[in-house]
């Protein structure tokens, strides 16, 4: 109950901090954010909320690309790779982004090095969240409020940006401060040794991202992999309570109150009950929910509700699940995703430890959902799964990470890599024919930023691929 009652309090202090937020680096007449306003506690509540919504914002777009989710509504342009202007989610990276420039120059005017420390984290995943979607942005003109038409930098050197806030903020968080973090901080609720592991995480995601990048090293991966999460306990999360519920949970409610959303792809349900691989996988059941009859059944991408019009003739997100409870967590980042980016950058120069990680990556994220442990032993010793080191293969830790990302950003990223190679995963119905029967590569820059800072949006297609994103 006090633990309760600390969060109620912080919340409602979050809230008044959200109200004086700066708009974005597009207010240069006025500064809302001015730093004898708004207390580093603040800023840090804000963020730290605001960074793990950034993550379902982003994620609730690309859960559709990678057929976590299909619209039950054919055509729809979530599931055909329509262009869509996403500036509302442009606008909230920008907006955490800016109150992190303010809380980190506010943090090292106090000598307040941890909360320094945890903001460069932040910062640097909210920026590595732009430029894996959008590719260029600004950013070295976005905060200093002297442009309403900041340049856009390229995205190979907004990752040099990405590694080196990382960097700093791991020395920060190592160094001296006037002032420890708290419950101000909702991941972590002030452990250092904790956010030190996070962005140590961080450190070996981006990585990976740069495997087919000249300069690419495994051992840096493993490296951070080393000095990252150690199990569970670890996982980067923003956890839900009653003034403000998990906007997944939402999504499952408006479902079940007839506002359609959430319905589940054909392509997962087909992945997990054994259609596409000869094991069924007993997380399913923990993630989506089942027809009226009892039944998992899918949506066609792009297709819709087809033949079966009513509700509860498709499964789709309920209520009450690991993922869409009330006070379910946003993950940021996991135990199960550091283990599967190990066996990624071990595979080829240790097979026999990207394998165990391989293994270990499955058992955290069913420990994560509270899969039964005689379910899990079921699961692993099915050959389609442990198949042995002789017989593993990269695809098996595509294949497995895609699962333990559900409903992640992530996802997306890892699709690209793989050029969307997951087995019978095809193309959605009534595809954006500008695509020419390929898959999207990136988003469309929103309407916001071409009206308002056109000379400096790239001019870019669909197909346009990121940096990392290598033919």
């Amino acid at each position: 109950m006090i633990y309760k009652n600390k969060i109620r309090t912080v919340w409602m202090l979050g809230l008044v901090f959200l109200a004086i937020s700066c708009d974005s680096y597009l207010d240069v007449n006025e500064n809302p954010n001015n730093p004898e306003d708004a207390p580093i506690s603040g800023l840090m509540i804000n963020s730290t909320y605001e960074s793990a919504n950034n993550v379902y914002r982003v994620g609730d777009i690309t859960s559709n690309y990678v057929q976590y989710l299909a619209s039950p509504n054919p055509g729809s342009s979530s599931d055909t790779m329509e262009p869509v202007s996403n500036s509302n989610t442009w606008f909230n990276l920008y907006n955490v982004m800016t109150d992190l420039s303010v809380l980190i120059d506010k943090a090292e005017e106090e000598g307040a090095g941890h909360y320094q420390g945890a903001a460069q984290v932040l910062m640097a995943l909210n920026l590595g969240t732009g430029v894996d979607i959008f590719g260029d942005i600004p950013f070295s003109e976005s905060f200093n409020f002297e442009t309403v038409t900041p340049k856009y930098d390229p995205d190979v050197e907004l990752y040099g940006n990405v590694m080196t806030l990382l960097n700093e903020g791991i020395a920060n968080l190592q160094g001296e401060t006037t002032a420890e973090l708290g419950d101000d901080d909702f991941i972590y609720g002030g452990d250092i040794d904790k956010w030190i592991a996070f962005a140590n995480m961080l450190k070996a995601r981006y990585m990976i991202h740069l495997k087919d990048v000249q300069g690419y090293s495994a051992a840096e991966v493993l490296t951070a992999v080393e000095n990252g999460f150690q199990s569970n306990d670890n996982n980067a999360k923003v956890n839900f309570f009653e003034q403000s519920v998990n906007p997944w949970f939402n999504v499952a409610r408006d479902n079940a109150d007839l506002l359609l959303g959430g319905w589940i792809s054909e392509q997962l349900i087909q992945a997990l009950d054994g259609t596409s691989y000869d094991a069924v996988d007993p997380r399913l059941k923990l993630m989506v929910g089942t027809t009226d009859d009892g039944e998992f059944v899918g949506t066609e991408n792009g297709a819709g509700r087809g033949n079966a019009p009513e509700q509860g003739a498709r499964s789709t997100l309920i209520e009450d699940q690991y993922y869409t409870s009330q006070t379910a967590p946003i993950l940021i980042a996991t135990y199960s995703e550091q283990k599967f980016i190990e066996a990624e950058a071990a595979f080829a120069v240790d097979k026999a430890r990207s394998y165990q990680a391989y293994l270990d990556g499955i058992t955290a994220h069913m420990n994560m959902l509270e899969v039964p442990q005689d379910e899990i032993d079921a699961y692993l010793a099915n050959p389609q799964v442990g198949m042995g080191e002789a017989a593993f293969t990269i695809d098996a830790i595509f294949k497995e990470k895609w699962i333990a990302l559900f409903l992640h950003p992530e996802a997306w990223n890892d699709a690209r890599r793989y050029d969307y190679q997951y087995k019978d995963m095809t193309l959605p119905a009534n595809l954006n024919s500008g695509l020419n029967g390929e898959y999207i590569r990136r988003l469309p820059y929103p309407d916001s930023e071409t009206s308002r800072n056109g000379q400096n949006v790239p001019s870019v297609t669909l197909l346009d691929r990121i940096f990392w994103d290598a033919e």
